[in-house]
C-alpha cells in the first residue's frame, strides 16, 4: 500500500532497519511501519510521544477532526508533567479492547519509547523512535541545533495474528489513517509552543 499521499510513508531504509523492540516479537505475521517529520528537534517532541495514549494525554489530532469528538475525549494540547516519567515495567491503557493494555519494554528519551503486548495469542511490539533531522525543523540562528527536526519513526509488529490479510489491508488502513491523523495533530501543537 502506497502510504505516501498522506505524509506517513517510511523510507525503504526504515521498513528494513532494525529497530528497538523488534526482538519482541521475532516472527511477526505482520509488521506495519509509518514515518513522518516534524519541524522541531527530538528533545521538544519527546515530550509530547512520553504522554501519548488512552487514559493519558490522548491521541494528538488536528482540530477540525478534535470538533467531531465529545470535548472530554478530546486529546491534549499542552505538556503535562505528571505524565512525562515512564519507566520500564509501566503498564498503560491502551485503544485495543475492554482491558487491553501495553507494557513500556524500553524508554530512552528522547528518542526511543517500545511498547509490548500479550493479548491471548497475539504478541504486539509498538516502537516509537524519534531521529534529528538536520535543516527539517525551523531556523534558530547559529548554534546547536540550528534548524532541527525529527524524524519519527513508528513500527507496529504482530504476531499470532489469525486472518492476516484482513489485518494487513484492513488493520494496514486504520494504522495508516490513524498516524497521519497524529502526525497532523502533531504538527499542530509544535506550532503553537514556537
Amino acid at each position: 500500500m502506497n502510504t505516501g499521499f498522506l505524509g506517513v510513508g517510511p523510507s525503504a531504509e526504515e521498513v528494513r532497519a532494525f529497530m528497538p523492540g523488534d526482538a519482541l516479537v521475532a516472527a511477526p505475521d505482520v509488521v506495519m511501519d509509518r514515518g513522518f517529520d516534524l519541524a522541531a528537534p527530538p528533545e521538544t517532541v519527546w515530550p509530547w510521544i512520553a504522554q501519548l495514549g488512552k487514559e493519558r494525554s490522548g491521541w494528538y489530532l488536528p482540530r477540525w477532526a478534535e470538533a467531531l469528538i465529545p470535548g472530554r475525549r478530546r486529546a491534549l494540547r499542552s505538556i503535562d508533567p505528571a505524565l512525562q516519567d515512564l519507566r520500564v515495567g509501566d503498564v498503560i491503557a491502551d485503544w485495543g479492547g475492554p482491558g487491553a493494555t501495553f507494557e513500556i519494554a524500553a524508554v530512552d528519551p528522547p528518542r526511543v519509547l517500545v511498547h509490548r503486548s500479550q493479548r491471548g495469542a497475539l504478541a504486539v511490539s509498538w516502537a516509537i523512535v524519534l531521529r534529528p533531522v538536520p535543516g527539517a525543523g525551523p531556523p534558530r540562528g547559529d548554534g546547536p541545533g540550528a534548524g532541527a527536526g525529527t524524524r519519527v519513526h513508528f513500527r507496529l509488529r504482530l504476531s499470532g495474528v489469525n486472518r492476516r490479510r484482513l489485518v494487513e489491508i484492513g488493520g494496514g488502513l486504520f494504522d495508516l489513517l490513524t498516524i497521519a491523523g497524529l502526525a497532523a495533530g502533531l504538527r499542530e501543537r509544535l506550532r503553537a509552543i514556537r
